[in-house]
């Protein structure tokens, strides 16, 4: 799941895009790179969101598998590119 887009569908942001940093037992952690930072993800069932399925930046997932720096820009830029409907 790691590296993939998420949209929540429960709660305040519901609706709002994100990506997963990290998952445990039934919670994932989520980064939009603008309101939830890399320093702080949110904390969220998996219940509670949806997955974009196939729609994985490969960049991104490579560099948190291997525990390489990733930057919030880099998280807000492909979640733009993805809402824009461009190919990542």
């Amino acid at each position: 799941m790691i590296g993939e887009f998420a949209k929540s569908k429960a709660g305040r942001d519901k609706d709002h895009l994100y990506i997963i940093v990290e998952e445990k037992e039934e919670y994932v952690y989520l980064v939009d790179g603008i309101y939830k930072l890399l320093e702080k993800p949110k904390k969220k069932k998996k219940k509670h969101i949806q997955l974009a399925y196939n729609k994985i930046d490969r960049n991104i997932k490579e560099k948190l598998k291997n525990n390489l720096a990733v930057q919030n820009e880099e998280i807000k830029r492909v979640i733009k590119l993805y809402k824009a409907g461009s190919q990542i």
